[in-house]
């Protein structure tokens, strides 16, 4: 009889090891989904941003990249560090630009950035939301379709690769051509180059250095 308890004992230590090991293995796995859908900062996620972004927008960025004479390897690396390569992109709002665009509406700030209180004439706080909110593969605020009198729908739907070169064209296309792409991401994430004291501005500290890296996995298509 206690042979035969001590073999039922044995059984359910089994079952309890072997669903344990199940349940840890289930961890690195949704650790890994995580990684790779979140975009978080984190290098073992990075294989599956590069072929996500690889097959979601390679094709479409080396058409627009060639058309607006913009690196091809920039872009999928930008692609890749704000959006993971996910399609869709998804958005992220920002509270505080929400309440700098309420300001210049009101008139209590005379602007940001290219944004005046004409432009935000009429607009309600839906409205002024959305500007307020980064869209599309290289998650751009939807406030910088104003610059080019685009649409939200411009940056975050079928059109965003070609919407969003040409906004990175217009706007440091010519810091891109010249190789400078540590201001390059820099500018993307802040609005302004490189500080020439090293200490970065962007909300992650390795996002310019990370960047940079991303590059080297991309190499423009024939």
């Amino acid at each position: 009889m206690r042979t035969k308890n001590n073999r039922r004992s044995a059984q359910r230590w089994k079952w309890a090891i072997a669903g344990l090991i199940v349940l840890l293995l289930s961890a690195l796995i949704f650790s890994e989904l995580n990684r790779r859908i979140d975009g978080q900062w984190k290098r073992a996620g990075e294989w599956w941003g590069l072929q996500a972004t690889e097959k979601n927008y390679g094709d479409e960025v080396q058409k627009w990249s060639a058309h607006y004479d913009v690196p091809f390897p920039y872009l999928m690396a930008l692609i890749q560090l704000e959006s993971g390569g996910r399609k869709p992109a998804g958005r992220r709002f920002e509270e505080h630009v929400f309440e700098r665009l309420k300001e210049v509406q009101v008139g209590t700030r005379t602007r940001y950035e290219n944004v005046v209180e004409a432009d935000l004439d009429g607009a309600n706080d839906e409205a002024i939301r959305n500007l307020a909110t980064s869209w599309g593969p290289f998650q751009l605020m939807g406030y910088k379709c104003i610059l080019l009198d685009l649409q939200i729908r411009d940056i975050r739907g079928q059109d965003a690769i070609r919407a969003g070169v040409e906004w990175i064209d217009v706007t440091y296309g010519d810091v891109l051509r010249k190789g400078s792409y540590e201001d390059a991401f820099h500018l993307h994430n802040t609005g302004k180059p490189f500080p020439k004291s090293g200490e970065t501005l962007t909300y992650h500290p390795d996002y310019v250095e990370k960047g940079i890296r991303l590059m080297e996995g991309y190499t423009p298509r024939k």
